[in-house]
């Protein structure tokens, strides 16, 4: 490993009011998390491969990065290796050099869902800092968001 890459590792976790599938299925569906993760600007499929297990998703995702009062869009590729049933493994390629990877559960609790990311964060080291701080921002507001997309449906 090079002292010039930084990695962090991440738990996450919510509690959905709403059933494993139904969470698993709103979440692997990015047209969704467009309106739940606050730095999602656009999502736009690219491809799609049918696997023994599931299948493969692939997208082109532009974010909008806050910097201060200020704010750049940056476009990067993103996967979601979707298993007919389990766990998600989701990753996202930016440049210059920043991996996100996550597996993600759906498990089923009282009260609905344990959603779970573990997200892994690879990134130079003058911008792992502001990386971790920043995704794991995002990801908890993402997180949330499902939790309320969810309660607003079963409150209406």
């Amino acid at each position: 490993m090079s002292w010039w890459v930084a990695h962090a590792e991440r738990m996450l976790s919510e509690s959905v009011p709403a059933p494993p599938g139904r969470v698993r299925d709103f979440y692997v569906d990015l047209d969704n998390i467009e309106l739940v993760h606050p730095l999602i600007v656009s999502v736009q499929p690219t491809g799609r491969r049918e696997t023994p297990q599931g299948y493969l998703q692939s997208y082109r995702v532009v974010d909008r990065i806050p910097l201060g009062p200020f704010a750049i869009q940056i476009s990067y590729r993103a996967r979601l290796q979707v298993p007919d049933d389990g766990d998600v493994s989701t990753e996202a390629d930016q440049s210059p050099g920043v991996h996100v990877r996550a597996t993600v559960s759906f498990e089923a609790i009282d009260a609905g869902t344990r959603l779970t990311e573990r997200i892994r964060i690879t990134a130079p080291r003058p911008l792992a800092a502001f990386t971790i701080r920043e995704a794991v921002k995002a990801h908890r507001t993402m997180l949330s968001g499902i939790r309320r997309h969810f309660e607003y449906r079963s409150a209406g």
